[in-house]
């Protein structure tokens, strides 16, 4: 009796395992998914955008979700660097392990196959000739090197065997396309500023939060010229210049410096008739900082067509006001028998106002010099879109720090006849605009709507009209209860509007009675009120027995409407734009990105290696010549990576003419019927 004896299996060792990790399939498609659906999401997302704009567009609950995924950067973000970074380390443990044996392979014929082996591929065929063993062997060899194949013999005694290689440089794909796949994961960790996240994370860099002139952003915010990849933007108004970028950076930024300053000459844009921009360019002058002596650089750039310059490419991305001068005329709602005053200002700037509400800080925003709208179907004017002129926009900002942001349009509105200013007010960038209308008089003036707006704020005069309103309708002892009641209802329409009449309204009367009951308390303002615009009218000379038309009726209905309005207006003023000199800005971006080329450099490889891959497909023929009797027994096999469909045509068409060669003759096997012909 005998124990057989086996060798115990020397333990794996750590280090081989990780490296088979490292280089297995699994955790590179697995890698290749997730950078896939996050490249997904950052091209949907638009990256890099100001917080407070992500806020608007998701809300507080989805933005705080969104941005503990860091999806708002997703290319600069720690997981999906350290993604690259895994897949890059992944793939050239691949590479490193593959590579060798595939080239290899390349080279090598294998002339070692057993019979049995060769009996078992799919392709096969086997016949007996009575032809020369030598005949045979040249005969074979120039057959399969007019197919194309690289062929190499081997003879081991009596036996001879042929070895055919072809589309073996398929296997080059393989490597290219892996090596691709690195050079990109290279260049993208260049260009994903770790250096900047290593400065940060050591505290020698902090983003800025304050909203500053660019010449006062501190030195812990600012990178120098040595910065080798970033993507910043800067706006610069006709006539300026700067030699600096703002790089977003989550809820602040950082200031860029850059070695040459770029001088805005000229800009010029194009519009469909939609109003949406059809084009636009930037005349641009580039100032060697480094080289003084230099001549500058002049250059036109418009969008797709950007300049490179010294490895900086200077892209058009955008336009804005670059600070429009305008000349405004504030009508005060508090004050309205007093003349407008007049503001100087521009765009981009704030003025401080002392008003009877308050102090109020003007701060304009945007001046647009033209606005083009669809119109309804069906409008009279047969017109598809008009031009509602110039506007700005503003915001109002009370002493603790809230506002409302208003959009006033230079040129009257036209509607059925009658004309307004118009007006828009919202209070919170995610709300829509909703308009006031203020009716303008025969001289296309406000002043009529002014001075009546003065008289129903005149206590006294409103107290009068209120008497003499209801002096026929209750008598004396009741009349003082009766006209307190009304000058309440007044007030509060003119301070409240008219939501707080109808909130009266559902606090002291029954639910079956509440339409009546507004409709008369509206009835009795219209005509306390209308008495005050009749007064109105007669100051301005018009006989009130003849000379009253239907616009001028018209007015008051649109005079009060606008005062039910009037108080969520909130603004103490309305600025009625007068003169304007525009001034342009044009938004550049600015990128450093020397990772740019590498990744196109694999992106080409990657190229390379598919149509290697798809276009080259390996293939490998035996062909054994073994001496039987008084002749030779031939056997043929072959095998093909991929493409079996066109593999089988060739196979039957190289198995034919060596037949044929042999004098054995072709006996009509087909890529389907694989017997043995002996």
């Amino acid at each position: 009796m005998s124990t057989e004896i086996r060798p115990t299996p020397r333990p794996r060792r750590l280090g081989d395992i990780l490296l088979e990790f490292l280089g297995s399939m699994n955790l590179a498609i697995s890698l290749l998914v997730v950078i896939g659906i996050a490249s997904a999401i950052g091209t949907v997302l638009k990256q890099n955008e100001p917080y407070n704009n992500y806020k608007i567009k998701f809300g507080d609950f989805w933005f705080e979700v969104f941005r503990s995924l860091d999806l708002y950067d997703i290319y600069g973000s720690n997981w999906f660097l350290l993604l690259l970074g895994f897949l890059l380390l992944s793939t050239s443990v691949c590479v490193a392990r593959n590579a060798p044996r595939m080239l290899h392979e390349m080279r090598t014929f294998r002339f070692n196959v057993q019979e049995k082996s060769l009996r078992a591929f799919h392709h096969h065929d086997e016949w007996h000739s009575h032809a020369p063993h030598a005949e045979l062997v040249e005969a074979a060899t120039a057959l399969m090197g007019h197919a194309g194949y690289r062929v190499k013999g081997d003879r081991d005694g009596a036996v001879t065997t042929l070895a055919g290689l072809r589309g073996m440089a398929g296997r080059i794909g393989y490597i290219l396309s892996h090596t691709a796949i690195v050079v990109i994961c290279l260049g993208g960790l260049l260009d994903g500023n770790i250096p900047l996240k290593l400065a940060e994370f050591s505290g020698e860099l902090k983003p800025e939060l304050r909203d500053m002139p660019a010449n006062e952003v501190p030195a812990i915010s600012t990178l120098g010229t040595d910065n080798h990849s970033f993507r910043g933007s800067v706006s610069i108004p006709e006539g300026a210049r700067a030699n600096f970028v703002f790089l977003q950076l989550r809820d602040g930024y950082l200031k860029q410096e850059l070695p040459f300053t770029v001088a805005l000459q000229d800009f010029r844009i194009e519009h469909y008739s939609t109003g949406m921009p059809k084009s636009f360019e930037s005349d641009l002058i580039i100032y060697d900082d480094q080289n003084p002596d230099a001549e500058p650089l002049h250059q036109t750039i418009r969008v797709n067509h950007p300049l490179i310059y010294n490895g900086y490419a200077i892209y058009q991305s955008s336009f804005s006001d670059g600070g429009s001068k305008l000349k405004l005329a504030a009508w005060s709602f508090d004050a309205p028998e007093a003349e407008p005053f007049i503001i100087d200002s521009a765009v981009n700037r704030s003025v401080d106002l002392e008003t009877p509400r308050g102090d109020r800080r003007l701060e304009l925003t945007e001046f647009k010099a033209f606005n083009i709208f669809p119109l309804p179907e069906g409008d009279p004017s047969g017109k598809k879109h008009r031009n509602y002129g110039p506007s700005i926009t503003f915001k109002v900002r009370r002493p603790n720090g809230t506002a409302f942001e208003y959009q006033n349009y230079m040129l009257p509105i036209e509607q059925d006849g009658a004309r307004y200013y118009l007006t828009g007010m919202r209070a919170t960038p995610s709300d829509q605009f909703g308009f006031l209308h203020l009716p303008l008089d025969r001289k296309g003036s406000l002043e009529r709507f002014m001075h009546f707006l003065a008289r129903v704020h005149d206590r006294e005069r409103l107290n009068a009209a209120i008497a003499n309103e209801t002096s026929s309708a209750v008598g004396d002892e009741r009349a003082e209860q009766v006209n307190g009641a009304i000058a309440h209802l007044a007030e509060l329409f003119l301070d409240q509007g008219i939501d707080a009449l109808i909130a009266e309204m559902e606090e002291k009367v029954e639910p079956e009675q509440r339409q009546a009951a507004l409709d008369a308390y509206i009835k009795v303002i219209q005509g306390v009120f209308g008495t005050l615009y009749l007064e109105v009218l007669e100051e301005e000379g018009i006989d009130l027995s003849q000379d009253v038309t239907a616009a001028d009726t018209r007015f008051f209905d649109d005079s009060m409407t606008a005062l039910s309005t009037l108080a969520p207006y909130g603004s103490p003023f309305y600025l009625e734009l007068k003169s304007f000199e525009q001034v342009e800005a044009s938004g550049l971006q600015i990128t450093k990105s020397p990772g740019k080329d590498i990744v196109y450099l694999g992106s080409a490889l990657l190229i390379a290696g598919i149509f290697f891959m798809f276009y080259l497909h390996p293939r490998k023929l035996w062909l054994r010549i073994v001496p039987d009797g008084d002749g030779s027994r031939l056997l043929l096999a072959g095998n093909s990576v991929r493409n079996h469909a066109d593999f089988d045509a060739e196979f039957d068409k190289l198995r034919a003419q060596l037949r044929r060669a042999s004098g054995a003759g072709d006996l009509g096997a087909t890529a389907d019927e694989r017997g043995t012909a002996v």
